[in-house]
């Protein structure tokens, strides 16, 4: 894990831009200036800790060069297919294996490997000049920001690498992105918070070509497919052996590391099944858990119940409001952009503790979108199934104040549904808002959301597919990826391993969620090691009491307001 950064301009201030990233990598840093470009890296070493794994590493002629951060798991086996195919190595890290592979096989590369990551790779050999390729993990678990304004190109692991790095060029602010960010507590890529910043999206590969200065393609070189039937296909012992195996094997593959590796434990399903399989391979692993004063919100006494079966060591700490207003206002160095979601706070608290002991972190992420946990999808499968005139929940999904006081009542198809569900409600009306923010009447605020709406699945899958691709890279791995690399600690997400994330969606929606029971599949699969109290609870989540804040309007809003003054 670290921060890579690059761009072509040479007035900008590379040292400056990776030095803002150090928490990223603090290890050590290094900046190449070459001839049309430069490369700077600071480095977590996880991986080879010697300095042949330091970066930018190069091909042996020179002409191609990596820098790269995440990890790439089973990278020995295609290790051991280069090695077959004349390729020598001098290190033991994955960066090697990526370089040489991208040698041999090109831009397919990668399809060869899984894992997360963000790389960028210069190459000499093309053209007049050269190009520069960046790839995003196919789940968008690490960043990769860039700049392009049609002549001057950047990238960065981090927003605030690009804000350093372009010392002659004053960043201004997305209006729509704002107006993003209120609707959706974060704001949704490719956006950024400025103008000609952008994040690549996950699953997407981008090339510059430095001669011409113009980005010369920018698309997706993976494809989830989904499997959009109903009704069991599959006995259900043989999807239950095929899970267990599939989980247990990315648990192995991601303990892989040359330093200390730790697992979050919160008490709930997915947390649970990661460190009882990590705990059969480490027996003196290490779990970190958050507890609150305030009981709806504390599920200490689950994850000690997982821990005590299993003999896992316990690093417990309890969050308060005095944490949470101590560490207020780094939401703003965390993010470089305005982001919402509140569980950041004691998310960073438990990065925190496990950096003591810990390099590396295993967390349950992923497992809700990817086995259909959340119970809003059966709420919402049900309004569905209603034509939407069921009184449950009914203020939040159908109706909407007029100017007067007084309510319109609208039926609301699944998207607006999702939408309702998923967007918080804002305390001023939209008008007001778009007029402050200055957005066009026609501006499409579902844009994210309808981008990915697919009506021809069945309605959990659909909302399945919705989380996959919007809520869980913008929100859920962007909270974790900023909160623990701000005290320089790798988290890993086993339930995102592609070949996992593949078989979960290739079943048919009641064989992964048999009987309408969320996560049903994957609880069945780990009754026998994993307490029922803990697999057939009422589903809690990782929140902050949302007391702490004024609540006289929206978190987003009291966020920008305080944080951002926008």
């Amino acid at each position: 894990m670290c921060g890579i950064l690059g761009g072509n301009n040479h007035r900008w201030d590379y040292k400056k831009g990776i030095e803002s990233m150090k928490h990223r990598g603090p290890d050590g840093t290094k900046v190449v200036k070459l001839e049309d470009f430069c490369l700077a890296f600071t480095r977590l070493a996880v991986i080879d800790l010697s300095d042949k794994g330091m970066q930018p590493m190069f091909s042996k002629d020179k002409q191609v060069a990596i820098v790269y951060n995440g990890e790439i798991y089973g990278y020995q086996k295609l290790r051991r297919q280069l090695e077959r195919k004349g390729y020598h190595f001098s290190s033991t890290t994955d960066t090697e294996v990526i370089l040489s592979a991208y040698l041999e096989y090109g831009e397919k590369f990668v399809t060869q490997i899984d894992g997360m990551f963000a790389i960028a790779i210069y190459d000499k050999r093309e053209g007049k000049s050269g190009t520069v390729r960046l790839y995003r993990d196919r789940l968008g678990i690490k960043p990769l920001y860039y700049y392009y304004d049609g002549r001057n190109f950047g990238f960065s692991s981090e927003l605030k690498g690009i804000a350093n790095m372009c010392t002659d060029i004053s960043l201004k602010i997305d209006n729509t992105a704002v107006y993003d960010y209120l609707n959706y507590i974060y704001i949704p890529e490719p956006k950024t918070l400025y103008q000609n910043t952008y994040k690549l999206q996950p699953a997407h590969r981008l090339e510059f070509d430095i001669h011409s200065r113009k980005v010369i393609k920018n698309g997706a070189y993976w494809k989830l497919e989904i499997n959009g039937t109903r009704g069991a296909q599959r006995k259900q012992e043989d999807l239950i052996c095929e899970v267990r195996e599939l989980v247990k094997q990315s648990v192995k593959e991601q303990m892989i590391a040359d330093v200390p590796v730790g697992v979050f434990l919160s008490g709930g399903v997915d947390s649970s099944i990661i460190a009882y399989e990590s705990s059969q391979i480490n027996p003196q692993l290490e779990s970190f858990s958050i507890g609150f004063n305030e009981a709806p919100y504390n599920e200490l006494d689950f994850a000690r119940k997982l821990s005590d079966r299993y003999q896992i060591r316990r690093n417990e700490k309890i969050f308060n409001r005095n944490i949470f207003h101590e560490n207020f206002a780094n939401m703003k160095t965390w993010y470089d952009e305005p982001f919402a979601d509140t569980s950041a706070f004691p998310t960073y608290l438990v990065s925190r503790e496990a950096r003591n002991k810990v390099v590396v972190v295993l967390t349950g992420d992923g497992s809700d979108e990817v086995f259909g946990g959340y119970a809003r999808y059966g709420v919402l499968e049900e309004k569905e199934q209603k034509n939407g005139y069921d009184n449950i929940l009914i203020s939040k999904l159908y109706c909407r104040m007029r100017k007067d006081g007084k309510y319109d009542w609208k039926f609301l198809d699944g998207l607006n549904l999702y939408d309702r569900y998923m967007a918080p409600t804002l305390s001023g009306s939209d008008s007001k808002l778009r007029e402050r923010l200055r957005i066009p009447r026609d501006y499409d605020k579902l844009w994210y959301f309808r981008k990915y709406y697919r009506k021809d699945l069945p309605a959990v899958t659909r909302m399945q597919y919705l989380d996959l691709k919007t809520y869980l890279p913008s929100d859920i791995l962007t909270k974790v990826d900023r909160t623990s690399m701000a005290v320089s600690l790798e988290s890993r997400v086993p339930f995102l391993d592609r070949r996992i994330v593949e078989f979960a969606f290739s079943l048919s929606q009641e064989d992964r969620c048999p009987a309408g029971e969320a996560k049903g599949l994957l609880k069945k699969a780990y009754e026998p090691v994993i307490n029922k109290e803990i697999l057939y609870r009422t589903k809690q989540g990782f929140a902050m009491p949302t007391e702490y804040f004024r609540r006289r309007m929206s978190v987003q809003e009291e966020l920008l307001e305080k944080l951002w003054k926008v």
